[in-house]
């Protein structure tokens, strides 16, 4: 069972930047990992995400301003957020999964096996 354990949320203006943080309880090099938010009333959602092989994905409402990164060696996986809007704020999840295997949907929440608790990001205009 890999624990992960999200940081780095907070409040912010619009216009700001955030760095989230995902650590996993075991080592990152064999996980795919991404990042869902889930705003307040609405239904999680995929932001971006690493697939096997390392190529990246992110939603269309982030492309540009969000990327995704994974650090090996410290085990953890990174959401940087600039230009940041108020439409962003939710509680923001890490999800990992094995790589390898069968293809699947980097950005769908039921490709991921393990989730964290959720760190909460606040946009305010």
């Amino acid at each position: 069972q890999v624990q992960l354990v999200e940081s780095g949320g907070g409040s912010v203006q619009a216009g700001g930047s955030l760095r989230l943080s995902c650590a996993a309880s075991e080592s990152t090099y064999s996980l795919c990992m991404g990042w869902f938010r889930q705003p307040p009333g609405k239904e999680r959602e995929g932001v971006a995400a690493i697939y096997t092989g390392g190529s990246t994905y992110s939603s269309d409402s982030v492309k540009g301003r969000f990327t995704i990164s994974q650090d090996n060696a410290k085990n953890a996986v990174y959401l940087q957020m600039n230009s940041l809007k108020p439409e962003d704020t939710a509680m923001y999840y890490c999800a990992a999964r094995p790589c390898g295997g069968s293809w699947y949907l980097p950005l769908r929440s039921y490709s991921y096996n393990y989730w964290g608790q959720g760190t909460q990001v606040t946009v305010s205009s």
